[in-house]
């Protein structure tokens, strides 16, 4: 069963992915799981949202070898 997050009054994607995730990088699948809010900018308070599980060898394709 997935976790979920609560929000606080206007917070933004990157902001909740660093809490949630541990990596603002990581917003895409923070919005990827919550696509009813992908046009929220700015949140209001009380919104829950689905965390998705984001393993820990889950790393974008960007990274230099060496951070991979």
């Amino acid at each position: 069963m997935p976790s979920t997050y609560t929000t606080t009054q206007g917070q933004a994607w990157d902001e909740i992915a660093r809490e949630a995730l541990g990596d603002e990088k990581l917003m895409h699948e923070l919005m990827r799981a919550n696509p009813e809010h992908r046009l929220t900018v700015f949140f209001s308070a009380g919104t829950e949202l689905t965390v998705p599980d984001v393993s820990a060898d889950h790393k974008p394709e960007t990274l230099p070898p060496w951070k991979k």
